[in-house]
């Protein structure tokens, strides 16, 4: 009922840029906080950046002033701006929402399927 698609990912020289892109769709009633996490061989999924749905942020020390996270809730989409990319970056990276359908009262916690970001030169 409830899908998250993310875009964006690709392979970048280390100083460089992606932005990614996290589309719901389905039959939402409402999204409060939207999230993305990044998961690098052999380690656990940690969290990148985090939007509440007034638009306020959070981000880890490892990517704060580096990593910006924004949302256009008219279009349900998250993005992740990421600037000054470093090899340590390189990981699947997945976006997250809590989500109100359509036929519920209560939020539910929704994955996307992941994109690969690579820094490599």
């Amino acid at each position: 009922q409830v899908q998250l698609v993310e875009s964006g990912g690709g392979l970048v020289q280390p100083g460089g840029s992606l932005r990614l892109s996290c589309a719901a769709s389905g039959s939402i009633f409402r999204i409060n906080a939207m999230s993305w996490y990044r998961q690098a061989p052999g380690k656990q999924r940690e969290s990148v950046a985090a939007i509440a749905r007034d638009g306020s942020t959070a981000y880890p020390d490892a990517v704060k002033g580096r990593f910006t996270i924004s949302r256009d809730n008219a279009k349900n989409t998250v993005y992740l701006q990421m600037n000054s990319l470093k090899p340590e970056d390189t990981a699947v990276y997945y976006c997250n929402a809590e989500i109100r359908t359509a036929f519920g009262s209560i939020y539910g916690t929704y994955w996307g399927q992941g994109t690969q970001v690579n820094v490599s030169s």
